[in-house]
This record gives C-alpha cells, sequence and structure tokens, in this order.
C-alpha cells in the first residue's frame, strides 16, 4: 500500500466512523432499533452489521496476505475498484448480506454497541498503517463481483 493509498483509506475510515457516531448521537433506545419494516434492519442492526463485516475483511485481508500473490489476476480486478466504492454510498443498490453478516443482536446496548464499533474501528487503523506488501496483487473471490484486490 503506497502512503498516498493509506492516508486516502485513513480517511475514508475517520469521516465514516465521524458521520455515523454523529448521526447516531442522542438517538432513544426506541429510536436506535426501531424497524420501518421487519425485513429492514434497524440503526443498531446496520451499526452491528458494520462491526462483524469490517472484522470478517480484515480477517480475510490478513489472510491473503499470508499467502502468494497472484498478479495475473490484477488486471480484471482493477477495473472493478470503482464499482465497489460506489456500492459503499448507493442507496439504490441492494446485496445480500451473507448469514454471519445479517444482525442478530450481538450487542444490544447502545454504549457496549458503540465501544466496539470503536474498537473495530482502531484495529482496522492500525491494520491500514502497519500493512505490509502489495495488495493489490492479493485476491480474494467475491460471490457477487468476482475477484477483488485485497
Amino acid at each position: 500500500m503506497t502512503g498516498e493509498e493509506r492516508q486516502v483509506v485513513l480517511g475514508l475510515l475517520d469521516s465514516g466512523e465521524a458521520r455515523l457516531l454523529e448521526l447516531t448521537a442522542g438517538l432513544s433506545p426506541a429510536q436506535w432499533h426501531f424497524h420501518e419494516t421487519p425485513e429492514r434492519w434497524s440503526i443498531a442492526g446496520n451499526i452491528e452489521h458494520v462491526v462483524v463485516f469490517e472484522n470478517f475483511i480484515l480477517g480475510v485481508v490478513r489472510d491473503l496476505l499470508a499467502g502468494a500473490p497472484q498478479p495475473e489476476k490484477a488486471a480484471g480486478a482493477a477495473a472493478k475498484e470503482r464499482q465497489v466504492m460506489a456500492i459503499g454510498y448507493a442507496r439504490n443498490v441492494k446485496i445480500s448480506a451473507r448469514d454471519a453478516m445479517v444482525p442478530q443482536g450481538r450487542w444490544t446496548d447502545m454504549p457496549e454497541m458503540v465501544a466496539e464499533l470503536r474498537k473495530t474501528s482502531e484495529r482496522v487503523r492500525a491494520f491500514v498503517m502497519e500493512a505490509p506488501g502489495d495488495l493489490r496483487s492479493h485476491f480474494f473471490a467475491h460471490r457477487s463481483l468476482g475477484d477483488l484486490e485485497a
């Protein structure tokens, strides 16, 4: 990871966490756990998903870096970077979460969940600060998008 890439990732992590905490500050427990419809996640469910997903991805990337690079996959994966980044901002694109990423009420207490979010964010930041090697030469198979760079 280049220094510039590292700064971009850290900036996205910081701004995303700050915005999430800003939007949820001062919510009541009823607001925190409100479901618009039974199939929609609550705010608490969405935050739980973020925590679980970030821990999952961190584990995947660490495992990938322990393996051999696969530079032959670079051309196909590089073209998907914009698409992957856009998914995080899109509100009209719905992607079904893996069962393990679906909120299950792991943290029911609001302060406990926010603390878990912050701990996870710190783990991810620490990894980004120390990430060794070229993450763009290690790949994982996304179930919808195919090979993606670590």
